[in-house]
């Protein structure tokens, strides 16, 4: 078999038979293993490459990663050149950027590689796999408070275009972190389909911001071929598995935007002519995406973890669009932003009712945040949900129809949106969280807080006046001295 395989590695073959979009269809396609790369040499003298994505007894498909423009099939050769698509793997990828597939774009040499790993990677044994636990700090309060991020979970964002979602990425990026572990944290960042200004944003940011050395980026912009789009999230995840596995770093993975991916898949699976799904889309997109999302999580007894946080837009706004409607049957919840209150000026504008974290539980309590946290929540929540639902009654019967209960509901609502969403761009930690959280409640009576023990109650809570009461007393005391 060896002999063989060196054979093919020196042998050119020449019967293309037609290409169709980013496609180069071969004939007699047994020869080459499926997932094959292969070297394709234009009859101008310049070499290309791709990656065989079916092959059978009569033919095969060959997808080229820089296009196919100017191919010509009667001139044109490929070889072998390798029996799958893989990428350098080493700690020096910490701090460096790359494209979609893998090659540098920081103007430094290639990665001396430990390994060198297939990007479609290798499942976790489920009897191995570990249960998602322990709390991931990202610096943003709806998620940190009320949709907590567990180490090994996978929290989708799901956006509508036009929201800001690289800010968010980038927020993320720089402020998330693990609290009471001294293991090494690193981000690994892809991005697909972005234009070049978004990519200028991020390489800007990661530098500015100060954690570019923690951060490993692969990026695939919009004039980059459709092909490489769908090698870029891989490639990132290969990364993030050895850096997590072998070398027992804690990993966040930032996907975005998960919709360019599909709607490459999609161009991919039309030029291969096969039976569109929903809205054109491949039917197999939801095993697909599964091969992305369910690459996150913990090994048990590897220190290490891989948490993901896929962002993708949603057309029109359209939460049961295919690829929100899979990735929600597949991921652990998620976090959706809102327009209304991004039009206010709210940053995040995440929309809180419809955000879920199915695995909160397991990174909150005792001994990771506070053991109030869960009841903290739900008290909010309840309270948020309240205000929202009288702001829609008052719309129809009038403010003057409002009960003395029902404005205070009101100012609380406000208050929650403007003070514990509407955080800006500041980093902060869930103490700080903790504490706004119980000043709003002060907008409340005391006797509304039902869901979250007395004793609890009675050691945290300070109505509004006695807040505005205290603050006084300390701008007083600054005016004396």
């Amino acid at each position: 078999m060896a002999e063989n395989n060196a054979d093919m590695l020196h042998k050119e073959y020449w019967d293309l038979n037609y290409v169709s979009g980013p496609l180069v269809f071969l004939e007699n396609g047994e020869r080459f293993p499926t997932g094959a790369i292969l070297d394709v040499h234009l009859t101008n003298g310049e070499l290309r490459q791709g990656q065989i994505l079916e092959a059978t007894s009569t033919h095969a498909v060959l997808q080229i990663l820089q296009g196919t423009r100017g191919i010509d099939v009667k001139g044109t050769s490929v070889s072998l050149k390798a029996e799958g698509a893989r990428v350098a793997c080493s700690e020096d990828v910490i701090g460096r950027r790359f494209n979609g597939t893998g090659q540098p774009i920081d103007g430094l040499p290639p990665v001396v590689p430990d390994k060198e790993l297939d990007i479609n990677g290798s499942a976790i044994n489920p009897v191995s796999r570990d249960a998602p636990n322990d709390f991931i700090e990202t610096g943003i309060s709806a998620i940190d408070g009320f949709n907590t991020l567990v180490r090994g979970q996978k929290l989708p964002i799901f956006l509508g275009s036009g929201l800001p979602a690289n800010e968010i990425a980038n927020l993320i990026v720089q402020n998330s972190g693990t609290k009471g572990d001294d293991r090494p944290f690193v981000v690994v960042f892809a991005a697909m389909g972005i234009t070049a200004r978004e990519t200028q944003y991020f390489l800007n940011a990661f530098e500015e911001g100060g954690k570019g050395s923690q951060v490993v980026a692969f990026i695939n912009q919009a004039d980059d071929p459709a092909i490489e789009r769908i090698f870029t999230p891989r490639c990132a995840l290969t990364v993030a598995e050895y850096l997590a596995f072998e070398k027992g770093y804690q990993v966040l993975v930032v996907l975005t935007d998960l919709t360019n991916y599909c709607d490459a898949l999609r161009q991919v699976s039309s030029a291969r002519e096969e039976i569109p799904g929903r809205r054109g889309y491949p039917g197999y997109m939801y095993t697909d995406l599964s091969t992305i999302y369910e690459r996150a999580g913990r090994i048990r007894g590897n220190p290490g973890s891989v948490t993901q946080i896929p962002m993708l837009t949603m057309p029109d706004d359209d939460i049961t669009h295919p690829i929100p409607d899979l990735t929600g049957y597949i991921t652990e919840g998620q976090i959706v932003l809102s327009r209304p209150l991004h039009r206010q000026g709210i940053f995040p504008p995440v929309d809180l009712l419809p955000c879920l974290s199915r695995l909160m539980n397991n990174g909150i309590g005792e001994g990771k945040t506070q053991d109030w946290h869960r009841e903290w929540s739900n008290q909010l929540y309840a309270a948020y949900a309240e205000g929202q639902r009288i702001k829609k009654l008052m719309a129809i019967v009038g403010e003057d129809a409002l009960t003395p209960l029902d404005k205070k509901y009101l100012k609380f609502c406000n208050e929650f949106e403007r003070k514990m969403i509407g955080q800006g761009f500041d980093r902060r930690d869930i103490e700080d969280t903790f504490r706004i959280g119980w000043e709003l409640m002060g907008y409340l009576p005391k006797s509304e807080l039902t869901r979250i023990k007395a004793s609890v109650v009675d050691q945290y809570y300070k109505s509004a006046e006695d807040l505005a009461a205290e603050a006084d007393g300390i701008e007083a005391k600054i005016e004396n001295a």
